[in-house]
């Protein structure tokens, strides 16, 4: 840090006297000491730190074509187990050291706006998971929930999702202008067909859960579960942790594809529904096959269901 302040000011002042005006002050140093400090070769530590930083400011800054990888979402937690999965050996404490040194943080959440708004006319299934959201296999518990996206031309856009518990993989999702029950219903429609295509169709005793919004307590709607061969389950009205899964996904949609400045608005205005399904359509494909989620171990969700089916068995023919 000495040299460091020496370097600052010894244009205007000089090596020699300001090596004495430390000295005076209890900071001894001469300048040879200096000098001698100035022509040493970098440390192997310096030189380390010198490639990593390079390696990190490869994956936050934009590319030649002015666009910034969704990677550089990442805080450092998820930035070293980036590099660990490219092949960079690399402490944890030392990819926090050189973020903070750099001034690079992982994007945070803003606050939320309801949008659950119940009907007192419909009536309610039980709520058969009350708050346990752990799935020990795909295709058991599904959880769903919308949220609005504000368009740059006036008005709002909505988008619905419906998540695979177990992974958390977005198995179905549908955006639309209007918050009718028609979009939030393709979006289990499209869950279910997945699953179906894949040959790993939800089991017999499978579980839908949401919140008690209007949209999933009509009558319309428990036809479309039932059809597709899911049990109804609700949380009650105005807690968010009775349907704390899909409100998780749903906080990481808004604050990584949607909000200003994010690596998935290319064109940056969301104009229309156009606009909306194609930032979305990226964004899920990204989250399911390469997103690094904490509680998978620092894995995709698709890359923890794969291991699932390699582990207990493969997809019917």
């Amino acid at each position: 840090m000495i040299c460091v302040f020496i370097d600052d000011h010894r244009s205007r002042f000089g090596v020699v006297p300001i090596c004495r005006a430390l000295s005076a002050h209890g900071c001894k140093i001469a300048p040879r000491t200096y000098w001698a400090r100035k022509s040493r070769p970098p440390s192997r530590r310096a030189v380390s730190d010198a490639g990593l930083t390079a390696r990190i400011a490869a994956i936050r800054k934009p590319g030649k074509d002015g666009k910034r990888r969704p990677e550089a979402l990442y805080g450092s937690l998820k930035t070293w187990g980036y590099l660990r999965r490219e092949g960079v050996q690399v402490a944890r404490c030392t990819v926090e050291r050189l973020m903070r040194a750099s001034g690079w943080q992982g994007v945070t959440r803003a606050r939320t706006v309801r949008t659950t708004v119940p009907d007192a006319g419909h009536s309610r299934a039980p709520d058969l998971v009350e708050r346990d959201f752990a799935a020990s296999a795909p295709g058991q518990l599904l959880v769903a929930d919308f949220t609005y996206v504000p368009l740059d031309g006036g008005g709002f856009g909505y988008c619905a999702f419906c998540i695979d518990a177990y992974a958390g993989l977005i198995a179905g999702w549908e955006c639309s202008v209007s918050k009718e029950t028609r979009f939030v219903e393709k979006a289990i429609r499209q869950a279910v067909a997945r699953r179906r295509r894949e040959g790993r169709p939800v089991s017999p005793e499978a579980i839908h859960h949401s919140d008690a919004g209007s949209q999933y307590t009509s009558a319309r709607f428990g036809e479309t579960l039932m059809l597709s061969g899911l049990q109804a389950s609700i949380g009650t009205v105005g807690d968010a942790y009775d349907n704390a899964l899909a409100e998780t996904t749903i906080g990481l949609y808004k604050t990584e594809c949607t909000r200003a400045g994010s690596p998935f608005r290319g064109h940056g205005a969301i104009r229309g529904l156009a606009d909306l399904e194609e930032i979305t359509s990226v964004w899920v494909a990204w989250y399911n096959q390469a997103r690094l989620m904490r509680r998978l171990g620092l894995k995709p969700p698709a890359e923890a269901e794969a291991e699932y089916w390699a582990k207990y068995g493969k997809p019917a023919a």
